[in-house]
């Protein structure tokens, strides 16, 4: 079991649960004071730390005399904008009273998505660390509203903890980490210690929003420890409603207790080749770089581009910005060809298979489409991110009949 002792970094989510009384609409300021020891312990310990907190629009509420229940959406912005102010006042008199400086930083789904304000966040978040402070992060809910109606800040401390390259992200919640099922409602209910893989099975066991403040549930903290999880982060869910929240994670308490009263998702990925897959993913090309066979093998075993390289550059780019490297545009039929040699190469796109006939005998059949093979599966992932759901199944249950009524004429 992993312990929050062995992070380097680590990123600590705050829902308005925890942190706003619900009755009150005020801070929870023994809560808060417990959590700026915690932090104020890992800092001299040698830990990074980030905090990812939600609350702005609960205090902003009580502020403005606006009423219980549900809110217009401009109501929920004129709340966000006064309850910021607030918040982050909060958090700089906790963490000032132990000698450690916050920061605030107000992010959208926007700055940890495009690529050249990603960068800018994380240079900001680089640098703040490194002079010793503590960055307090929230979403900027006075302008996504998309968010607002929707979202919550798990999925940005998610965010948070890729751009950062945080080891370790910790979900705060109200209950002691991932169950079979709500133990608020099934006694019988066992806590997971230890998730490998978040599998659908591991998905249908969260459940939705209880609390009157927040906005989060179990499903949207399912959701976030699969992107930290794929970014090499290990997350760690527990319940955050004690003081001093952070010690249940320390190998100490565990020794005390004899129990770890959390779940721990383990990372699936390296936060290197994580980045370069999000890369990949997430990031508009702003150029093309034609290069030459030295070059190929050179990127190939993972060396650096050298000018001398380079043949041909097109499009206008800088620092940071993703280019496509040796992008040729070719006709469709040059496509398959190409792909035939390289894939044929590689053992890709060969099948043998017993058939039946449409005459009603058994044949066996060896086929090779190397090009093919590939293009297919090019095509099936475009239509996996394009395709809704009815759409899709549409396409699954009529494909075997239409191929059918071709074979058969």
């Amino acid at each position: 079991m992993r312990h929050l002792d062995a992070a380097r970094r680590f990123v600590v989510k705050i829902g308005s649960a925890l942190l706003v009384d619900d009755e009150t609409g005020t801070i929870r300021r023994a809560w808060l004071e417990s959590l700026a020891l915690n932090i104020a312990d890992a800092r001299k310990a040698g830990q990074d730390v980030i905090i990812v907190s939600s609350g702005a629009i609960a205090l902003g509420r009580r502020l403005l005399g606006l009423p219980t229940g549900k809110l217009k959406l401009e109501e929920k912005q004129a709340a966000a904008a006064a309850g910021q102010v607030l918040l982050a006042h909060h958090y700089q008199a906790a963490l000032a009273a132990h000698g450690v400086p916050a920061a605030q930083l107000l992010l959208t789904p926007d700055d940890t998505e495009d690529r050249r304000r990603h960068l800018n966040a994380r240079a900001t978040l680089s640098t703040l660390l490194s002079l010793g402070a503590v960055p307090v992060i929230n979403e900027n809910d006075t302008v996504a509203t998309a968010e607002i109606r929707f979202g919550d800040n798990d999925r940005l401390g998610a965010r948070v903890a890729q751009m950062s390259s945080a080891d370790t992200l910790i979900l705060l919640s109200d209950v002691q980490g991932l169950y079979t099922a709500d133990p608020t409602r099934n006694s019988m209910a066992k806590r997971i210690g230890h998730i490998p893989r978040i599998t659908p099975e591991i998905e249908a066991m969260a459940g939705g929003a209880q609390s009157g403040v927040g906005t989060g549930g179990m499903v949207t903290k399912i959701a976030a420890a699969k992107i930290a999880t794929a970014a090499g982060c290990h997350v760690l869910l527990g319940n955050g409603h004690a003081l001093s929240p952070l010690s249940q994670f320390r190998e100490d308490h565990a020794a005390a207790t004899g129990e770890a009263p959390f779940s721990w998702f383990e990372a699936v990925a390296e936060p290197i080749r994580a980045r370069k897959s999000w890369i990949v993913g997430h990031v508009d090309l702003a150029g093309r770089i034609r290069v030459d066979a030295g070059a190929v093998r050179a990127l190939n075993n993972g060396r650096s581009l050298l000018p001398a390289g380079v043949a041909l550059v097109t499009g206008s780019f800088e620092r940071g910005d993703i280019v496509a490297v040796d992008g040729q545009e070719m006709k469709p039929h040059v496509v398959l060809e190409t792909l035939n040699k390289l894939a044929g190469e590689n053992g890709i796109g060969r099948l043998d298979i017993v058939e039946n006939r449409y005459v009603g005998m058994k044949s066996r059949g060896c086929y090779e489409t190397p090009g093919g093979t590939i293009m297919l599966r090019a095509h099936r992932a475009i239509e996996s991110i394009t395709l809704d759901r009815e759409v899709a199944h549409l396409k699954d249950s009529i494909m075997p009949r239409y191929a059918e009524v071709i074979y058969n004429g």
